[in-house]
Parts: C-alpha cells; structure tokens; sequence
C-alpha cells in the first residue's frame, strides 16, 4: 500500500513538473531591474548609452532614435510559447544628439499584422508533369554526341590532334 502510493506521489509530481511554464526573456534587461529615469532636454546619447548601454536597435530611416526592447516568453510543454510580457522603449534625439522624446510602448500597443498569401502570377504557359520528364526527348542536338566534339562531362577545353 505505502509502495502504491509512493509510485502515485512519484509520478504525480513528474507530471505536474511537465506542466510547469518555462519562462524565456529576450532582448534588453535593465542591469538593476529598475528602468533609469531618461529626461527630455537634459539627457544626451552619451548620458544614456551610460545608463542603458547600446540599444537594441536603431530607427531604419533614421539613425537618431534608439529602441530597447525586452520580451518574457512562456511554453508550456508542446505548446507555441505566448509572449507574456513586452516593453519598447523609444528614445529620439535631436540632431545635436540631446534626447527629445521618451515613449514607452507594452504588449496592448502592438497590432496583429495579417500576411497575404497571394502568389504573383509569372508568364509562360503551364507544363504538366509529363513535359516536364519527356520534353526534352528528340531536342538534344546530336553533333554533341559524336565525332571531333567533346563529349559532356569531359575534361572540357580543346582537343589534342595526336
């Protein structure tokens, strides 16, 4: 009875450790937990490459806003992981490289972008399975498999007259 039991605990507790999220965190983790305070008008890009270190990234068009961004993701067992948690910071700098605007942005500020499966059409006609194996049949130009030519797969360049 206590052996039955003990089995019954046993495989329990390995099912319920099955079961048990695991958490992932991705992109930039503040050093301390705590986010810096990053002030309009007083801060620089050198003041807050101390605070923060590099960005995760850098505007596309341009250069003079910087993103941190940080993600926790969670799996469960199979399961696709669900991100859980997401924190964009933008920081914009003026051309002298003072900060000038600090947004942040979460999980609810993210939109759901839904791709096209479209196929773009090319020209040409379609070729069924069966021209594609046997259309080449009779197409091969023969002067290549006789006489003074080289023969594919050759060593290639010109022949030798011995």
């Amino acid at each position: 009875m206590k052996r039955a039991l003990l089995l019954a605990v046993a495989a329990g507790s390995v099912f319920a450790a099955g079961c048990t999220p695991v958490l992932r965190n991705h992109g930039f983790i503040y050093v301390d937990g705590e986010v810096p305070e990053i002030v309009p008008g007083e801060d620089n890009q050198a003041s807050v490459l101390e605070r923060l270190g590099s960005p995760s990234t850098q505007g596309v068009f341009e250069s003079t806003t910087w993103y941190y961004m940080s993600d926790t993701r969670q799996s469960l067992a199979y399961q696709r992981p669900q991100t859980s948690y997401r924190r964009i910071m933008e920081i914009q700098f003026d051309d002298a490289g003072t900060v000038t605007a600090v947004n942040e942005y979460g999980i609810g500020d993210g939109r759901r972008v839904t791709l096209v499966d479209r196929e773009t059409p090319t020209p040409g006609r379609e070729m069924s399975v069966w021209e594609q194996l046997f259309g080449n049949i009779g197409n091969l130009p023969s002067e290549q498999f006789g006489g003074e030519q080289n023969l594919p797969g050759g060593a290639g360049g010109p022949r030798r007259d011995e």
